[in-house]
């Protein structure tokens, strides 16, 4: 038997329902539109004019959707993060925190891969938007920079990595080389087979200098949104 909020698979959509499915296809469309054109022509190139041609509504109409293209860029950094945060979130701590930093790293990498666009968009596009403008919608990435740090931490209480590492700058240290490498393979100055192995030596090589105490000039990060895209990932 069907509860009243059941609906049977051949009863139709009400008007309500019909409008809300179309003003949703609608803005998914614009969405894809803007982040091809974000990737492929560079953020600062792209008019509202030019993504309303792409999905071939007038200006106006996008208008009714986002109130400008920096509205657009959020919503789609907005779901590039989401995606980051869900591979990272999914994955409960281990007893073993270099291992789980390790993974990480990993799993960081795997992103660029599995999301190109939303990779370049958020990660690689100077041009765009400080995501700090918008704070309380990224939000929900502090747990991601918290749990990382907690892991890094970890590493020097726990005698892995010297009380002279600071967990801040050391998980810098280890994402900085992914970002390079991942930018060298999706510009395809690298070739994919090369990227995957070289990515494993850089996390190996930046552990084992953690690991032999050498010495770092970088000052800690800023908190989450002050100045950089991500603080999980990217800091200026």
């Amino acid at each position: 038997m069907f509860s009243q909020t059941e609906r049977n698979n051949d009863e139709p959509l009400s008007r309500e329902e019909r409008q809300q499915h179309a003003r949703a296809t609608t803005r998914r469309a614009i969405l894809d539109a803007a982040l091809s054109l974000f990737v492929s022509d560079g953020y600062a190139q792209v008019s509202i004019r030019n993504i309303a041609a792409k999905v071939e509504y007038s200006p106006g109409a996008i208008y009714s959707y986002f109130t400008s293209k920096d509205e657009i860029f959020f919503a789609l950094a907005e779901e590039g993060f989401r995606l980051l945060g869900a591979a990272q979130l999914q994955h409960t701590p281990s007893d073993n925190p270099l291992d789980d930093i390790r993974a990480a790293a990993w799993r960081f990498y795997e992103f660029s891969k599995a999301q190109p666009q939303y990779f370049a968009l958020v990660f690689l596009d100077r041009r765009v938007p400080r995501i700090g403008r918008e704070y309380d919608r990224f939000a929900f990435m502090s747990d991601l920079k918290s749990r990382l740090r907690t892991q890094m931490q970890r590493c020097v209480d726990e005698g892995i990595f010297p009380p002279t590492v600071n967990a801040d700058v050391g998980l810098r240290l280890i994402w900085a080389p992914i970002l390079g490498i991942a930018a060298l393979r999706l510009s395809e100055r690298l070739p994919a087979e090369d990227a995957d192995d070289l990515i494993l030596d850089a996390i190996d090589t930046t552990v084992a200098g953690l690991r032999a105490g050498a010495p770092s000039r970088a000052r800690p990060s800023t908190p989450f949104g002050s100045s950089s895209h991500s603080d999980v990932a990217h800091t200026s």
